[in-house]
């Protein structure tokens, strides 16, 4: 690799050539204040914050999009720097509206955080900012116009990870906005509710629908019995907001949290994971030997099932008629648990602590609940779970460890890599290959897979390939088995299956970037760089535990021989499995 020689403030540094100013800076320590730049997505240079100085050139320079060369002497922090920072932040404050006090973003704001960094506390111009409602249609995402500062974050994300394009400016000069096509409600666009976009926005602009006061009101009753169950991913990201290390595994102190917060039982959705596998896997086998549609898909990525319903519903019977871990575990809490503990199901209120927005969505579908009642009554993302320990004034980080409840609490290993891209395959894989061959499942070789179009976001291959496909041998057969995360990869996979060139039998999606670690509920800040540690996280969370696939779990070997009888059976199908339909977009011609 090729090293470039520079300064930046009198301080050596040495970088590999193509390196951008800002992220030589890091290197020694140096922010260079920005709000357009993300370290995954492709250059923007929209804000020129990140504004410097470069010897021998007349005008200040984007350090987001500028190169460094040879000798290259770089000035962060001169007047005529700071000037131009402090005067962009007071045109950015003149046309932002909203105060920060009532915004769910206070406190994790970009914008508020560089206005406290360069004392921009009383903006010197008048508002110009035209107040516009937010757009609150759906369940999962919330959009206030108002607060958008341009910078493109989410529009990147949108087009670039998921290749949706459901958001993008519109407009032009001071008049240019960010909107949907023809500003209609997202959920009638071809957005999936995946919240991608509001994972990268820098201020409140797009936030997560906050059911947070619908909890505590819960949780105050004293006619409700209140259980909450919490996805695997969220017990090794949540730790970044009480100062962890990324991927710190912090199990024990979330459930300690929950029970604190007032919880009647916490229980663990990895329950729901193992669950799943069972049905999951008994409907793979089914259709193998039944001639049933292949390949089949994976089913419990709400944003996944959104986009095939939406755009490739010709294709749905390949989808797995499985619950997600989620709804399977809300359904039990409403069947089985009153039925075993004697609390009435007009008691019980059931909330999920989740990795992603869209879940928000799914728990609200009229499927996933029965006799009037949805299975699961209230959907918290990872950050809506941080902002209620943080309310009764608990660091995570200093409390004691303490264990799930039982019988809904116990998990195997198979569950915990539900949340990272491939770990629903190989969960899977795992129960499928012993029930037929009574073998363990030799280790898979992945290797990546190339599409007909290369993503344009290469930075997801620091987490893991988009695709990667393997093969094993069973019964005598040859199956070939691929993983996809990422709506864009998704998306050229489905046109493989649809012209008949995708040569598979299984096929794992997951909406976002290196699957429910990269959910868009996870905590501001979440990078590919913190992604991965999750993955390692939740590989480590797996070798721990002492059973490893899901029909080893003794509860749930419990569950189906006192109330569900049998995979794939009369009860298991009424309670676990689901259909999905055509969802007909706003703008489509019929």
């Amino acid at each position: 690799m090729e090293m470039v020689h520079l300064k930046i403030n009198n301080i050596p540094v040495e970088a590999p050539k193509g390196t951008k100013i800002i992220e030589a800076a890091k290197l020694i320590g140096i922010d260079i204040p920005h709000l357009c730049y993300h370290p995954d997505q492709r250059v923007k240079a929209r804000c020129r914050l990140c504004s410097v100085q470069v010897a021998g050139k007349k005008k200040l320079l984007a350090s987001c999009s500028t190169e460094v060369w040879e000798g290259m002497e770089v000035f962060t922090d001169t007047q005529v720097v700071r000037d131009a920072q402090v005067g962009i932040l007071q045109l950015i404050m003149a046309d932002h509206g909203g105060n920060c006090l009532t915004c769910s973003r206070n406190g994790t704001c970009e914008l508020q955080a560089l206005c406290t960094r360069f004392n921009v506390l009383d903006p010197h111009l008048p508002n110009v900012n035209k107040k516009r409602q937010a757009v609150n249609t759906n369940p999962s995402i919330v959009r206030d116009p108002s607060k958008c500062i341009k910078c493109g974050r989410c529009i990147r994300a949108c087009k670039d990870v998921q290749g949706i394009e459901a958001i993008t400016f519109a407009n032009r000069s001071d008049k240019i906005i960010v909107t949907t096509p023809f500003d209609i409600p997202m959920e009638k666009t071809d957005c999936t509710l995946c919240g991608q976009c509001s994972l990268v926005c820098p201020t409140g602009a797009i936030v997560e629908k906050d059911d947070t006061q619908l909890v505590l009101d819960a949780l105050q009753d004293p006619e409700k019995h209140v259980v909450v169950q919490i996805a695997p991913s969220v017990r090794v990201s949540i730790g970044d907001a009480f100062g962890l290390e990324p991927g710190a595994i912090v199990t024990g102190q979330m459930v300690t949290a929950l029970k604190m917060l007032g919880f009647d039982k916490v229980f663990d959705t990895n329950f729901g994971a193992d669950l799943t596998i069972m049905e999951e896997g008994a409907e793979f086998i089914h259709r193998v030997q039944n001639g049933g549609v292949l390949p089949m898909m994976t089913s419990c990525s709400p944003g996944w099932v959104n986009f095939i319903e939406k755009h490739y519903p010709e294709l749905l019977p390949h989808l797995s008629s499985a619950k997600s871990p989620m709804s399977m575990f809300g359904a039990i809490a409403k069947t089985y648990y009153p039925k075993i503990t004697g609390v009435p199901v007009d008691k019980i209120f059931t909330v999920s602590v989740m990795p992603c927005t869209a879940k928000k969505f799914e728990a609200s579908r009229p499927e996933m609940g029965r006799d009037g009642r949805q299975d699961v009554d209230a959907v918290l993302t990872s950050r809506e779970l941080i902002k209620l320990i943080k309310y009764v004034g608990l660091n995570l980080k200093n409390l004691p460890e303490s264990d799930f409840d039982s019988p809904l609490g116990t998990s195997t290993g198979a569950a915990a890599i539900f949340g990272k891209t491939g770990g629903v395959m190989e969960a899977a894989l795992r129960t499928v290959y012993e029930k037929l061959t009574g073998n363990d499942l030799p280790e898979l070789e992945y290797k990546p897979v190339s599409l007909d179009k290369p993503a344009s976001y290469p930075q997801l291959n620091q987490v893991r390939p988009n695709v990667r496909e393997a093969s094993f041998e069973l019964g005598g057969r040859t199956f070939r088995i691929a993983v996809v995360h990422t709506l864009l990869a998704a998306r050229l996979m489905m046109e493989k299956v649809k012209n008949g060139t995708a040569n598979y039998d299984f096929i794992e999606i997951m909406a976002c970037p290196g699957g429910c670690i990269g959910g868009g509920g996870q905590p501001i800040g979440t990078t590919n760089a913190k992604r991965d540690e999750r993955i390692k996280a939740l590989e480590q969370i797996d070798r721990d535990l002492p059973l490893h696939k899901s029909h080893e779990n003794p509860d749930i070997q419990t569950l189906y021989k006192d109330y569900l009888g049998e995979p794939l059976g009369e009860m298991a199908h009424k309670l676990l499995h689901t259909h999905y339909r055509k969802v007909c977009l706003m703008y489509e011609f019929h």
